[in-house]
């Protein structure tokens, strides 16, 4: 199986796969919407504005296993991103990204990226670990807003953890590398 070929829903309901984003340099993010972390849908829709002429495609994919941090219908969860964030990326419905019914596209995603690059002097996952929240195998997605970023061929280059802004020079390198490969 490929990036390509998981079948998805759009956040409308309709029925998709990646194969529409075969050859666009994809950032995708699981998300919420009352989470400390929300605030980077704000970044998230600024780095899609700005290469979006250049291939990149940022893909949101809501989730809930975190603290039940993105509590909302498809319908609100859409509602909020666009009155609150102006968001344009697309966006799925709300899936499981780690544990008991992990969205396939979720498990492909970790298993082929088992760790992510840290922020540097990034506390947010000690943090977390300090309040008994991590939980799961070691590759699972550790929080709401952790970003795999994917080549136009579909393969995954790299990911990032939560606290990893869209906007950090970090990740912006990293994209800007990928979209000038072709």
């Amino acid at each position: 199986m490929t990036l390509f070929s998981h079948k998805l829903r759009k956040i409308d309901g309709s029925d998709t796969t990646l194969e529409e984003y075969r050859g666009h340099v994809l950032l995708i993010v699981n998300v919420a919407s009352k989470c400390g972390l929300t605030p980077q849908y704000e970044g998230l829709e600024e780095l899609y504005k700005l290469h979006r002429a250049e291939g990149l495609v940022v893909l949101g994919f809501p989730a809930n296993e975190f603290l039940a941090q993105e509590p909302g219908t498809n319908a609100e969860i859409q509602q909020f991103c666009s009155l609150k964030f102006g968001v344009d990326f697309p966006l799925f419905e709300k899936i499981i990204v780690k544990g008991e019914g992990q969205h396939p596209l979720y498990a492909f995603l970790t298993e082929k990226k088992p760790s992510a690059t840290l922020k540097e002097g990034g506390t947010l996952l000690s943090r977390l670990q300090e309040k008994n929240l991590l939980s799961g195998k070691p590759h699972d997605v550790k929080w709401n807003f952790e970003k795999f970023l994917v080549d136009r061929q579909g393969e995954i280059v790299d990911r990032f953890a939560p606290d990893v802004e869209p906007m950090d020079p970090v990740l912006t390198s990293a994209v800007k590398r990928e979209l000038k490969r072709r």
